[in-house]
């Protein structure tokens, strides 16, 4: 089971304050935290914990923050050796959290705006060994359309998880077998208002229509809808006792859809094993401690296979 992922990797560095300052003032008294992201980073790592042989194309920055992500790469055993070292420095995102939980987020992309449609061509031929293309959007639009639609030429299936979410071009559509927006997500990159009106089974209608393929639409606490060629499936959350972190679900979710969809499972019992890594996730705090492994996946839920 062989899986291939172009996304971003980046570094959140977040303080906690005991208030968000005013222009030109500075607030003592934080709290600070370092840790690696990025939704393809994630969604790589939390793939290969679950069994999968996971090669990984992104952009980094020939700095500390790049050479900690090749060190994390390698200790998780997803193959990196495809990764652009680039001129610019490693993503980077400032967070500033204020003691009711609200934020500012401050993003410098750095490397990853150097991934270009260029850098997809050297992947090639992971892409054309993997049963499924992970494609997240925190990178370049010409390099997530060069690697759905080099995958489309191999005949190697292609899974989008369109986050961040923006408007896509018609020429997009065609490229992608499945596609993977929570509700806030789905109107956006259909490029409606956001009064549009459409209900969720509408609007996972619209998905399906536009890429010709399978949509998920996920909804949090509410589970997902599914849909294929045999109609529209409500697959609910797992529930947990108590939510401690919710940041690593989408990406745990992801991870663990592809790896299903890998090993031949239908589009459902692949939305509902992904729906127990995202519940397994929410209740650790921090991105990757939360992504789970297989071993604990089936402990928590059963066998899987």
């Amino acid at each position: 089971m062989k899986i291939a992922v172009v996304g971003s990797y980046g570094v959140g560095l977040t303080m906690r304050v005991p208030r968000v300052p005013a222009p030109g003032e500075t607030v003592s008294g934080g709290s600070f935290h370092e840790g690696p992201g990025g939704k393809g980073s994630n969604q790589a790592i939390g793939a290969a914990r679950l069994g999968a042989d996971v090669s990984f194309l992104t952009a980094i920055g020939d700095d500390d923050f790049g050479r900690s992500a090749r060190a994390l790469w390698r200790d998780e055993g997803v193959a990196a050796e495809h990764v652009v070292t680039a001129s610019g420095a490693t993503m980077v995102g400032f967070i500033l959290v204020d003691p009711k939980g609200e934020n500012c987020i401050s993003i410098a992309p750095g490397a990853l705006d150097e991934l270009d449609a260029r850098s997809i061509q050297p992947f090639r031929a992971e892409i054309a060994a993997a049963d499924i293309l992970v494609v997240s959007m925190e990178i370049p639009l010409p390099a997530v359309t060069a690697a759905l639609r080099i995958a489309r030429e191999l005949g190697t299936r292609t899974l989008l998880n369109p986050a961040p979410a923006q408007a896509l071009p018609d020429e997009i559509w065609p490229l992608v077998d499945i596609i993977t927006p929570n509700q806030t997500e789905a109107p956006v990159i259909l490029g409606l208002n956001p009064h549009h009106g459409l209900s969720d089974e509408e609007l996972i209608a619209e998905l399906r229509r536009r890429t010709g393929g399978l949509a998920i639409l996920t909804r949090g606490g509410r589970g997902a809808l599914v849909s294929d060629a045999e109609g529209t499936t409500d697959v609910p959350a797992l529930r947990v006792e108590t939510v401690v972190d919710t940041t690593g679900a989408g990406d745990a979710f992801t991870a663990a859809l592809a790896v299903a969809i890998a090993e031949g499972r239908s589009l459902r019992e692949a939305a509902v094993f992904a729906a127990a890594a995202g519940a397994h996730a929410v209740t650790i705090a921090g991105v990757i401690p939360s992504l789970p492994t297989r071993e604990q996946l089936n402990s928590e839920i059963g066998s899987t296979r």
